[in-house]
């Protein structure tokens, strides 16, 4: 009777020795750990998946969810191309998971109060109608930021991960300290607007880009000789690396008409507004671990005007984070648009420049 030719091979006799050394050592701990690890990293990604989908609104995508997971691993495909996450870039795929959802309001720039704002010059020239009351000004007020964006589409309208959004920003400031008068809004800025934002495939230093276009009314919503506005067409280019981030915005202010007589309600309140406020505004924002700093930058060259501003956002207590600010320059408000200021405000962040 003849046997196997396996059994009389001795390459099989030393296939078989191969297969039970390789058996032995992949029963060894270092092996199982890697097995276990694979595992690991698959089960919590399918972990994240099922979290996410179960807490997501109808609206989201299957797309949106795996970017948002994909966060995690600080990796990210746009245009076919693999990207690591920078800052703005973790953000917006988080809104995108809740910004559909009706209990939850997306913010847009920054939300803070400053129960403490101080300046070295309160500027008391438009309220001089009032008489003696605008002497009663103090130069210690309180002020608040307020701002939130809508979603208007929720898939991809020109490329994937793009959108359309409104946005609307209030400002108010307020003389909580002003004992004689009692205690007036002394000024608040409305500035409503539309913009189509969409990431770009270049990639900077190995970081992200994006491309916004926008229109945006801003003014403080007062008759007559208080009236202060203007309205822009305004390009932002964003570019972000890992948690730096760096902003370029100009723009084009649409012209008004001259006043056809004092208190024309269609003119132009501030026609010379651009020599003060400037065509353009630059910001850079840095995360580091519960910290951030912001820059902000406005010229005019011709003018040799503008403003500078710093702030910076610290830790307190769980949610509850410190925001310290420092401006100089002009436009700190539309009522003070042609009016140079230095002014410090400490307070309470409720959302971060990133």
């Amino acid at each position: 009777m003849l046997k196997p030719f396996c059994i009389q091979s001795s390459f099989c006799k030393t296939f078989h020795t191969v297969a039970l050394v390789a058996l032995v050592v992949c029963s060894l701990p270092w092996c199982a750990n890697a097995e276990n690890s694979q595992a690991d990293q698959t089960s919590a990604y399918q972990r994240c998946l099922q979290e996410k989908i179960e807490t997501a609104s109808e609206a989201t995508t299957v797309a949106i969810v795996k970017q948002a997971c994909s966060i995690e691993e600080e990796k990210v495909t746009i245009d076919g191309q693999a990207r690591e996450f920078g800052a703005i870039s973790s953000r917006i795929f988080q809104e995108r998971m809740q910004e559909f959802d009706p209990y939850v309001i997306i913010p847009h720039r920054m939300n803070y109060v400053l129960p403490l704002y101080m300046t070295n010059h309160i500027n008391t020239e438009p309220y001089e109608s009032y008489g003696e009351k605008s002497d009663h000004l103090e130069d210690t007020e309180a002020k608040f930021q307020l701002s939130l964006k809508i979603p208007l589409n929720s898939h991809g309208m020109l490329v994937e991960g793009d959108g359309l959004y409104f946005a609307f920003t209030v400002k108010s400031w307020w003389q909580v300290y002003a004992s004689n008068i009692s205690k007036p809004f002394r000024e608040t800025n409305y500035r409503p607007e539309l913009f189509y934002l969409r990431p770009l495939a270049w990639q900077p230093v190995g970081g992200n880009a994006g491309f916004a276009v926008g229109i945006e009314h801003e003014s403080n919503g007062r008759p007559e000789e208080f009236s202060r506005s203007w309205n822009r067409i305004y390009s932002l280019l964003l570019v972000e690396k890992g948690n730096l981030a760096l902003t370029f915005k100009p723009w084009w202010r649409i012209p008004e008409h001259e006043d056809k007589y004092l208190g024309d309600p269609t003119g132009d309140d501030n026609p010379d507004i651009e020599d003060y406020m400037g065509h353009f505004e630059m910001n850079a924002a840095y995360k580091w671990q519960h910290f951030e700093v912001n820059f902000m930058g406005r010229q005019n060259f011709r003018t040799l005007r503008g403003a500078f501003e710093a702030g910076f956002i610290f830790p307190l207590s769980g949610r509850l984070r410190g925001y310290m600010t420092l401006f100089n320059g002009y436009g700190e408000s539309m009522i003070d648009y042609n009016v140079s200021q230095t002014r410090f405000g400490l307070g309470i962040a409720l959302t971060g420049f990133l």
